[in-house]
């Protein structure tokens, strides 16, 4: 029965996705940033060397934005719309509702991250590249978006509003994003911050993680990282809208 209603709400959402042009504006902007970015930027090409650094490097600034564009409506739209009385209504628990909605935006958004590997097909006919930092990049980049959504996915049942949710979001995946980011690593060592008290902001950051992950190195804290903050937002959002 759990199944079957995750499998339901997972459908709804999934498909409802692509019946609005919304979706499909999201994807072309997806793209344009995530390979944008990379070439004009970072310019790719001058750094002259077979791999994805670049590329990775830009990623959790395009996830910053967009994904709280779609991790937004999860829950403020029901809210708004008032259709989130008739979903508990349904013999649907909130739990198999949470993770329907959560599985359905992750899946749209791996299908646009999907989409970029254009890139790595471009790198491999220029040169022979490490498959490994490629694998592990990528997957450090469907766990980063797991992390991000879900803490979209609880901001959103905070509110009805998804503007605020949005704003919200940002700001929380923001911080997540600076924690580990280089130059604010900096700016605490000029501020003579203790060596190990920067360590341990760095190893909450997701930043610092999906850099390990983007260099070809799978750790097991970095795994763990990953999915205690997706548990943690997912069980919090469940709590909030059992309450």
């Amino acid at each position: 029965m759990i199944m079957n209603g995750i499998s339901a709400i997972f459908r709804r959402e999934f498909f409802g996705y692509f019946r609005t042009p919304v979706a499909y504006v999201f994807m072309a902007a997806f793209i344009l940033a995530a390979v944008g970015l990379p070439w004009f930027v970072g310019r790719f090409f001058d750094a002259n060397q077979a791999s994805l650094q670049v590329f990775f490097t830009f990623l959790p600034w395009v996830y910053l934005f967009l994904i709280p564009a779609v991790g937004m409506r999860l829950w403020a739209e029901e809210m708004r719309s008032g259709t989130w009385e008739i979903l508990f209504t349904s013999p649907i628990s909130p739990s198999e509702a949470v993770i329907g909605k959560f599985l359905a935006a992750w899946a749209f958004i791996g299908i646009n991250l999907a989409l970029t590997l254009t890139v790595p097909a471009t790198v491999f006919f220029l040169g022979s590249p490490d498959l490994g930092p490629m694998f592990s990049g990528y997957l450090g980049a469907i766990l980063t978006a797991s992390a991000f959504l879900s803490i979209c996915s609880l901001a959103s049942s905070l509110t009805r509003n998804q503007v605020i949710a949005f704003v919200v979001s940002v700001i929380i995946c923001l911080v997540l994003v600076l924690l580990g980011f280089g130059p604010f690593n900096s700016l605490l060592e000029n501020l003579e911050v203790p060596a190990e008290f920067v360590g341990l902001i760095s190893s909450l950051s997701v930043t610092y993680h999906f850099d390990l992950m983007s260099s070809g190195l799978i750790s097991l804290g970095s795994l763990c990282f990953f999915g205690a903050v997706t548990f943690l937002c997912l069980s919090l959002n469940i709590l909030i809208l059992e309450r």
